[in-house]
């Protein structure tokens, strides 16, 4: 009897694809196969003896690409979970898994890297100074040794210069893999009571699962708890995964476990090369990385030997994937939990509604961890009326002063202001044009350092044009202030204090954000000015004042979440002072002194803000208390968006207690020249609501829906 693979493929198809392949072939294994006419790469989920198709419709698996399987069986049943939930594609959803060379066919083997270092001789022989190509690449590899993707980052066109000096001999190739490990001397730290409770309390879970909510204050040693229990697992031949919401956090985090293990300890992000993640994939498949750190993709990474998962800073909304396949690896992370049998402990100073409403049904056991584990104080909040008050580069005067005596000290300043570029908006002062993005109908930001225009919606970049595009005659100016522009007063007001600018544009070069770190760490930089990548999860413990020049905006937001998100972000920012000898103080600048939030801020901890935002969810029927999925269209023109789920809604039957809202425009209702409508479905039933999206998927899928381009967002964290 022939044996029949049901293959996932990396397509937009909601559907498994049956070929014939040998008996020995195990689910987990990649194959290529035949596929219209061409041959793909396909990953085997399931063997069965009989197909729907007749055998004789039946392709043949062409070859089998893996002698084990790359997805084991409790990996297997997640993404097959995973695809049912969040409706998306199978085979989309299994590729997610595997590291980009390996969804391409390469070798599932370890494989060394190449690096282009200087010779012996080209170590004492720098080029002419006429040949300046030759010269800079000299200069870089004097510093160290570089692969093709960091030279890429550094240099245009590099290749040309790098033959030249290949052809003198002054420079080569060599093959090299990663020390994964580190030095592992460093000794723990003695615990406080409540560390020493929260570990205690953990400890005795290992080896079956419970999910853990771990809310501890900034700088109250929420990591060194981390490190204990893996210290634990490692003793036990374990293995533990890590999370992390961004990039910018992954290597402080590393370095604070490869100090603390004498083992591999790998980093599993989208910032490496293709190289690093498969050979950092496949140690932690084997189990001989004992520490997986890595942002939310890691959590699908075989593991051999789980002993638990991890997720630091599980309020953070990068764990949600936005476009494509829109999971949440916080989620999801308890389902991996589940099936591992393994403990999930969460971590944040401020945790989700949704992790308080768990916690609160008995669902996690919730640790507190209330003070500082060196025992200083919580910064002190001040709020500051800047009605009144002459404002530059957003500062107002109270502010400035705070910040001149702060650095008169010797102390650093850290200003938070969630907004990058010169200025958001670009307009002529003679017909009062707005420089739009043509694609989305959206301003234009202004980025003086780069001379252009880019719109954060699209990514789509233009020159800057000499006149209003619309008149052909006006002069254009600025409006509104970013972080460049905040960084160009800042020069101005304080010419003694070299400005730090920390933002995605700044830590565009690879190692650059590293680099910064370590100048705000070495007490280098004493003026720091910086957008979210600097609230999250840093010590600094020299900062000794932070101000928070831009909050109104999320005041009056229509986003449900939006309060949740802004209260977050300040206690967040507010953590990174007063972690050191001195106390510290926060400055939040605001037009609208007497909104109910600054007070509750002042008189009351995050937790104690809790149960009444949790009130007004439930008046609301928000999540946690109902469930919500999103449906959204695109298409050339918003008539046609709109009138595509407009039919949706007439034709699919509703389920009892499932609500449908709209269809209506997109908050931001044209995105890269597409037009977008939503549809949001709520309910307070989760299976009754998965069972009208399935409903309604049947029905995108159809001829009729050809013309629009849609996506389903379960649990969506924005409703834009």
């Amino acid at each position: 009897m022939n044996t029949i693979a049901r293959v996932a493929l990396d397509v937009p198809l909601r559907s498994l694809y049956d070929y014939l392949c040998d008996s020995d072939t195990a689910v987990g294994c990649r194959v290529r196969v035949p596929f219209g006419r061409s041959t793909r790469i396909g990953l085997v989920t399931a063997l069965a003896d009989q197909s729907e198709l007749p055998a004789d419709k039946l392709k043949r698996v062409i070859s089998v690409l893996d002698q084990q399987p790359l997805i084991n069986a409790e990996l297997a049943t997640l993404l097959n979970w995973a695809s049912r939930y969040y409706h998306h594609p199978v085979g989309e959803v299994w590729f997610s898994a595997l590291p980009g060379r390996l969804r391409q066919g390469e070798a599932a083997t370890l494989q060394p890297q190449e690096r282009w270092r200087l010779t012996s001789l080209g170590k004492n022989s720098p080029p002419a100074p006429r040949a300046a190509r030759q010269l800079a690449l000299w200069k870089s590899l004097q510093q160290a040794a570089c692969s093709a993707r960091q030279l890429d980052e550094q240099f245009e066109r590099w290749r040309p210069a790098m033959r030249e000096l290949r052809k003198k001999e002054l420079v080569e190739i060599e093959h090299h893999f990663d020390d994964w490990s580190g030095p592992g001397d460093e000794s723990p730290l003695t615990l406080n009571a409540e560390q020493q409770r929260a570990v205690e309390h953990i400890s005795a879970s290992l080896g079956q699962f419970g999910c853990f909510l771990l809310e501890g204050v900034t700088g109250s040693g929420k990591t060194e708890v981390y490190l204990q229990l893996s210290k634990q697992l490692i003793n036990a031949g374990k293995q533990v995964l890590l999370l992390v919401p961004e990039i910018g956090l992954t290597s402080q985090t590393v370095n604070r476990f490869r100090n603390r293990f004498d083992c591999p300890v790998v980093l599993l992000h989208s910032g490496l090369s293709e190289l690093q993640r498969q050979n950092g994939w496949l140690l932690a498949a084997s189990g001989d990385a004992k520490i997986v750190i890595g942002t939310r993709s890691a959590l699908f990474t075989p593991l051999r030997n789980a002993g638990m998962i991890i997720v630091d800073e599980e309020h953070d909304s990068s764990y949600k994937q936005q476009e494509g396949f829109r999971y949440n690896a916080r989620d999801l992370a308890a389902v991996r939990a589940r099936e591992l049998g393994v403990p999930l402990l969460l971590g944040s100073a401020t945790p989700t509604l949704e992790s308080f409403h768990a916690a609160s049904g008995n669902q996690f056991h919730h640790l507190v961890l209330a003070k500082r584990a060196g025992g200083q104080s919580m910064p002190q909040l001040r709020v500051v009326d800047a009605r009144h008050q002459r404002t530059q580069g957003l500062l107002c005067a109270a502010l400035r002063e705070r910040v001149e005596e702060q650095l008169q000290l010797n102390q650093q300043v850290l200003l938070f202001l969630n907004r990058r570029g010169y200025a958001p908006v670009l307009i002529c002062d003679d017909c009062g044009t707005l420089i739009e993005c043509e694609r989305c109908d959206s301003a234009f930001t202004y980025h003086q350092q780069r001379n252009l225009l880019a719109c954060h919606h699209c990514g789509n970049e233009r020159p800057v044009p000499r006149h209003c595009p619309d008149c052909n005659q006006g002069t254009l100016i600025t409006l509104g202030a970013g972080t460049e522009r905040v960084e160009e007063t800042l020069a101005e007001l304080f010419p003694d204090y070299p400005v730090l600018r920390i933002d995605r544009d700044s830590t565009r070069r690879k190692g650059a954000f590293d680099e910064q770190l370590k100048q705000i760490n070495s007490g280098e930089a004493r003026l720091l000015l910086g957008t979210q990548m600097l609230a999250k999860g840093h010590h600094f413990p020299q900062v000794t004042l932070v101000g928070i020049l831009d909050s109104d905006q999320s005041l009056f937001a229509t986003d449900f979440r939006a309060i949740e998100k802004l209260t977050q972000l300040i206690y967040q920012v507010a953590g990174r002072c007063g972690r050191g000898e001195q106390p510290g103080e926060v400055v939040i600048q605001t037009h609208q002194p007497h909104h109910p939030l600054w007070n509750q801020l002042l008189t009351s901890s995050y937790s104690d803000l809790v149960p009444e935002l949790l009130a007004e969810r439930q008046l609301t029927a928000f999540p946690p208390y109902s469930y919500l999925a999103l449906i959204r269209a695109e298409a050339p023109s918003q008539e046609t968006a709109t009138q595509a789920l407009g039919q949706l809604v007439e034709t699919v039957p509703t389920i009892p207690n499932v609500e449908w809202w709209g269809p209506v425009r997109a908050p931001k209702p044209k995105r890269a020249g597409q037009f977008r409508a939503q549809l949001l479905l709520q309910s307070q039933s989760r299976s009754r609501l998965h069972e009208q999206l399935e409903q309604a998927i049947n029905l995108l899928e159809s001829p009729a829906m050809r013309k629009i381009r849609w996506s389903v967002d379960v649990d969506p964290i924005d409703l834009y």
